[in-house]
């Protein structure tokens, strides 16, 4: 049994996530500035509210399907890494290293750079802030002052969670409930606006890509915006009754996710009309801005709120997967530390948040960057859903908590979107950013090896 999965006689992570706590990462990981972002693109992709909502459902069960297959892996295989631990396991240690590799290096660390700078981007919609970043070349960026908030920000967010998982579960929970509070303000209050109409349901944008390249952009957003559902599986270490809860938070959090995200566009339709929609550059702040300057303010400060729920949420989740390889020995030794005191991946942790600091001192770059990542993330969701049918198989007699509902057509359909999105994200640089992991995973290979 590989070492992050036993332990290895050393002080272990702290059990004290509740099934509160973990509904509460994924719902509040998963929803970012996206659900007030993307509506814009998918309308002017495809021009109608029928294809939208068709893109938003499709995107949510697609994604429904991905957080099934997971809950009956993170249920069979509990232990710190979680999708690190499915990908190890079902396609061997190579696989595993290259997850990690990628994650901790530039997908996890861009995630937090680019969640505080969403965080810094709302604040700055405050006029006393409004010098917290410039416009340039028709994208928003942050300035020295932005950078510093953002910076701060990633530190705050680091120390809630260096100083008890349970503390960044509370964070957590109480952050996610004002940011489904501040959705539901948003819904109803669009509703009640007297200049909305039912009528703008019916309506299109002319300009629209249109075809089937259209609506695959439009999926391709509100995939992006479900996107974070596998993130709780990292902590499954963590989490009490892991066989019973995490199915639970995965499938019931994305449940929810799914609903607020349909009532949000619906909000935003009724308010305004479909070219108003593709036009506008953040369509629910435009939509709440039309409710009155008052209003917007308190929705403005609601949103960056919530979002550090989904910074803390990234900050959790993302220390424990080089902290499960350092303890299978293909990461520095120093990053399995478990603090004494809070029982917490200390030295992940604070690696973590010191990349993350790196990556928004160089915030021209790192989006670039980051973008790569999208092609590594559909490639490990494909080989983290995959291993499903390989456990299947390899281990018919295991004990199986919960057993993936639909098995297996469910799987099968996220693995097909998953192939598909892979193929239509493919990126050369991606792809050879994942392979410049081989030489060091056999670096640590030798390493291990002459070490027994």
């Amino acid at each position: 049994m590989p070492e992050a999965a036993r332990g290895g006689g050393r002080s272990e992570l702290a059990r004290d996530l509740t099934l509160s706590h973990a509904t509460a990462v994924v719902i509040g990981t998963v929803i970012g500035s996206g659900i007030f972002l993307v509506p814009a693109e998918m309308m002017q992709a495809v021009g109608s509210s029928a294809l939208v909502y068709l893109a938003w459902i499709t995107g949510g069960v697609l994604s429904l399907a991905g957080a099934i297959t997971y809950a009956e892996l993170g249920a069979m295989k509990p232990y710190a890494g979680g999708e690190y631990v499915y990908v190890r396991d079902g396609w061997g240690p190579l696989g595993g290293f290259l997850y990690a590799w990628t994650y901790f290096l530039v997908a996890k660390p861009g995630s937090m750079a680019s969640i505080s700078t969403g965080f810094v981007r709302i604040l700055s919609n405050f006029g006393p802030l409004h010098g917290l970043g410039v416009m340039q070349n028709g994208e928003w960026h942050p300035t020295h002052a932005g950078q510093a908030v953002a910076i701060t920000s990633v530190v705050l967010i680091t120390f809630i969670n260096y100083i008890g998982v349970k503390r960044a579960g509370e964070f957590q929970l109480f952050f996610t409930v004002l940011k489904i509070a501040i959705i539901l303000i948003v819904v109803v209050c669009g509703f009640m606006y007297a200049g909305g109409s039912f009528a703008n349901f019916s309506t299109s944008y002319s300009g629209a890509r249109g075809s089937f390249a259209g609506f695959m952009t439009a999926l391709v957003a509100a995939l992006w915006a479900y996107d974070g559902w596998n993130l709780v599986t990292t902590v499954s270490a963590e989490i009490r009754e892991p066989q019973r809860n995490l199915p639970i938070a995965l499938i019931a959090g994305m449940t929810a996710v799914g609903a607020l995200y349909i009532g949000v566009n619906a909000a935003v339709q009724y308010v305004m009309p479909a070219a108003a929609v593709a036009g506008s550059s953040g369509p629910a702040l435009e939509a709440v801005r039309w409710l009155g300057p008052g209003f917007l303010a308190v929705v403005i400060a609601g949103m960056a709120l919530s979002m550090l729920a989904t910074l803390n949420g990234s900050t959790m989740t993302g220390a424990r997967v080089p902290f499960a390889a350092a303890r299978d020995r293909y990461f520095p030794a120093g990053l399995a530390a478990v603090h004494p005191r809070f029982r917490t991946p200390s030295a992940s942790l604070v690696v973590q948040g010191g990349l993350a600091a790196v990556f928004l001192l160089f915030a021209g770059t790192f989006q670039a960057l980051f973008r790569l990542t999208l092609f590594a993330e559909w490639l490990f969701y494909l080989l983290g859903a995959a291993t499903i049918f390989i456990f299947r198989g390899r281990e018919p007699k295991a004990e199986r908590p919960y057993r993936a509902w639909g098995y297996p057509v469910l799987p099968a359909l996220f693995l097909c979107a998953a192939g598909l999105l892979l193929v239509y994200t493919f990126n050369a640089r991606g792809a050879a950013m994942i392979l410049a992991g081989v030489p060091v995973f056999y670096f640590y290979s030798r390493r291990k090896a002459r070490s027994r």
